[in-house]
């Protein structure tokens, strides 16, 4: 079952990602390098609570 999720950027606190994962296969939270607009480069982002 995919659950949708929110990433926030470990800098700015800004969540700026919204996706899908699979719980059965990523039961832990996602961690990702991604372009943050408000930083302006690319920095950590981790999944964040709705």
């Amino acid at each position: 079952m995919r659950v949708q999720i929110t990433l926030a950027c470990e800098d700015c606190k800004r969540r700026n990602y919204n996706m899908t994962k699979d719980k059965k296969a990523h039961p832990d939270r996602m961690e990702t390098k991604k372009y943050c607009r408000f930083c302006k480069t690319h920095t950590t982002h981790k999944e964040t609570k709705k």
